[in-house]
C-alpha cells in the first residue's frame, strides 16, 4: 500500500512496499498555466481548449500505478491517469469535466451537504491534505474507496487544485459477497477505515464489541491486509483454556513435561510466527496468567513448559473482548499494565442495532455463506421488515441462526415473515425500508423506521431548507435522508 509522505514545492514522493521511494515533479507553473489559461464556458468546453497544456499533467499522472484525478475548486474533474480509468470511470464513461461527486457518489451536491465527509472542504478549511474512507460507485457496483486528497497552492498561497489519489480497499465488501466484511453504514465504514489504516504496522490491536459482531472475521481482515498476510493467522481462544492448560498451549512443552507429554508439542506461539496472533476473549484470561502473557508481549520471548531454552517470538498482536477491560482493571481482575500494552490501538465493532442499514446486505451475504445454492433465494418485504425491525441482541450470529432457521421453511426459495424465529414474528410488520438509529441520549439504540414517503414528502416542507434539522428530527445521519430525498426528487432542499 502506498502512502503519501510529503508534497512540498510541488514534488509528489509516494513511498512503496518495498521501501523504494518514487518521485515525480508536478510543477505548480503547469498547473497555474493549465487553470488561469482556460476560457470561459463550459468546463468541458475550456478543458478542450487547454489540451495541450493537459498532455504534460497525464504524463505525470501515467507515472502513478494508482489512480489519480486533478480537480478545480469548483469540484469539476480536470484530469485523470489512465489506472482511474480502468478502476472506476469504466469503458466509454464520460468523466472530465463531470463534478467529483455525481462519477463517485451519483451525487447531484457535494458530499458534505450530502451528509459525507468531503476532503476537499476539509483541505479548504484547514489549508492541508485530508483522507477518509467512502463507498463509491464503480462498474463494478459499490466499493470502499481510501481517499486521500491534497491541495495545490499557487505562489499567492491560495489554493487553485486538488490532486485526489484513490485506493480501493479489498478487506471490506459494499456488495453482498459470500466471505469476509460486508457493509457500507457510517458505523461499519469507521471500523474499516480504521482497519485499512493500522493494517500496515506492527502496533497491537484490540477489537472491542458485543459478542456476535464478527471480531474473528475482523481479525482475519486485518491480517489478510497486512504485510504479514503470507503467514499463519492462528486463534487462541481464552475462554476455553483453563489456568492448567493455558501456558501449555500458548508456549507448548517438552517431552516430560508432565504426566502424558509423551512428545514435544510447539505452542500456538511458535505456530504464530511472521503471521497474526489473535487472542479471543482476551478478558477471560486467569490472573496468575497475565503476568506470563505482558512477559510475552514486551519481551518477545517465550520458554515451553518443562524446557529451559528461551525462543523467540515473532508475529503480530491483534486481541478481542466483549468485556469493560477498564472496569475489570477497577475491580482488580485484569492487570491494568497488560491492558497498555494491547490497547496501542482499539477499533470498536458496531453491532447490529448501530448498523441497521447493513441488514439487508448481511442477510443476502450470510444466505450466500450458508448455502452455495442461496442465490436462487429471496426474502420478501415483510421477512426483510421483521429483520430490520428486530433488536439483534447476539448480533450477526443470531441473524446467522435466525437465517438458516427460515431457509428450511422456504419450501418455494422465498423467506417469509412466517418463516423467522418467533421473536421475529410476534412483531408487528413495519415499512420495508431499513430501520435507522437514534442517537439522542434517550433513544440511542432503539431502531426507528424512517417515514413513508408521504409523511417524508410533509416533513420536508415543514423543515423546509434545514435539512439537518429534519435528519435530527426523524433519527437519521444526512447521507440517509439525502438518499431518501433524492429518490423523491427532493434533495435541492439544503
Amino acid at each position: 500500500m502506498h502512502a503519501l509522505k510529503r508534497w512540498r514545492y510541488g514534488i509528489l514522493a509516494a513511498i512503496g512496499r518495498g521501501g523504494s521511494v518514487g518521485v515525480w515533479q508536478c510543477p505548480v507553473a503547469l498547473l497555474l498555466s493549465i487553470m488561469t489559461t482556460r476560457k470561459k464556458g463550459s468546463v468541458v468546453g475550456e478543458i478542450s481548449a487547454s489540451a495541450q497544456a493537459m498532455r504534460p499533467l497525464i504524463g505525470f499522472l501515467e507515472h502513478e500505478v494508482q489512480p489519480m484525478i486533478v480537480l478545480d475548486p469548483d469540484y469539476n474533474i480536470v484530469a485523470a491517469n489512465a489506472a482511474y480509468q480502468r478502476q472506476f470511470a469504466g469503458d466509454g464513461t464520460q468523466y472530465v469535466g463531470r463534478k467529483c461527486y455525481q462519477v463517485s457518489h451519483g451525487y447531484e451536491v457535494p458530499c458534505d451537504k450530502a451528509g459525507e465527509h468531503c476532503p476537499m472542504q476539509k483541505a479548504r478549511e484547514t489549508l492541508g491534505s485530508d483522507r477518509v474512507l467512502h463507498v463509491h460507485h464503480t462498474p463494478r457496483g459499490p466499493e470502499h474507496v481510501d481517499v486521500e486528497l491534497r491541495p495545490i497552492k499557487g505562489p499567492d498561497g491560495a489554493i487553485m487544485a486538488f490532486v485526489e489519489r484513490l485506493a480501493t480497499v479489498k478487506s471490506a465488501s459494499a456488495r453482498a459477497s459470500a466471505g469476509g466484511l460486508v457493509g457500507r453504514s457510517p458505523a461499519f465504514n469507521v471500523a474499516v477505515e480504521q482497519l485499512h489504516r493500522v493494517a500496515p504496522s506492527a502496533l497491537p490491536v484490540l477489537l472491542q464489541g458485543e459478542s456476535g459482531t464478527g471480531k474473528e472475521v475482523f481479525a482475519r481482515a486485518l491480517h489478510d491486509a497486512s504485510d504479514r498476510a503470507a503467514g499463519p493467522f492462528v486463534v487462541v481462544d481464552c475462554s476455553g483454556l483453563s489456568e492448567a492448560l493455558f501456558e501449555s498451549e500458548l508456549f507448548g512443552y517438552e517431552k516430560g513435561a508432565f504426566t502424558g507429554a509423551i512428545a514435544r508439542k510447539p505452542g500456538l506461539v511458535e505456530t504464530a510466527q511472521q503471521g497474526t496472533l489473535f487472542l479471543d476473549e482476551i478478558g477471560d484470561v486467569p490472573l496468575t496468567m497475565q503476568v506470563k502473557l505482558l512477559r510475552l508481549i514486551e519481551s518477545r520471548t517465550f520458554r515451553r513448559v518443562g524446557g529451559l531454552e528461551t525462543h523467540s517470538a515473532d508475529f503480530r498482536l491483534v486481541a478481542a473482548t466483549h468485556k469493560p477491560l477498564q472496569q475489570m482493571v477497577a475491580q482488580g481482575t485484569f492487570r491494568q499494565d497488560l491492558l497498555y500494552r494491547i490497547n496501542a490501538f482499539p477499533i470498536h465493532l458496531p453491532s447490529l442495532r448501530e448498523r441497521p442499514d447493513d441488514i439487508p446486505l448481511l442477510a443476502q451475504s450470510l444466505l450466500r455463506r450458508a448455502v452455495p445454492q442461496a442465490h436462487s433465494l429471496r426474502i420478501d418485504s415483510e421477512a426483510l421488515s421483521r429483520l430490520c425491525a428486530y433488536g439483534w441482541p447476539g448480533n450477526i450470529r443470531e441473524l446467522r441462526n435466525a437465517l438458516e432457521r427460515a431457509m428450511l421453511f422456504a419450501d418455494d426459495e422465498v423467506i417469509r415473515a412466517k418463516d423467522l424465529p418467533p421473536e421475529l414474528t410476534e412483531l408487528q410488520g413495519r415499512s420495508v425500508q431499513p430501520p435507522v438509529v437514534h442517537t439522542s441520549p434517550l433513544q440511542r439504540g432503539q431502531p426507528a423506521v424512517m417515514p413513508d414517503d408521504a409523511e417524508l414528502r410533509r416533513l420536508a416542507r415543514e423543515f423546509a431548507g434545514t435539512r439537518k434539522a429534519l435528519a435530527a428530527h426523524i433519527g437519521c445521519s444526512e447521507r440517509t435522508l439525502y438518499r431518501r430525498l433524492s429518490a423523491l426528487g427532493l434533495a435541492s432542499s439544503k
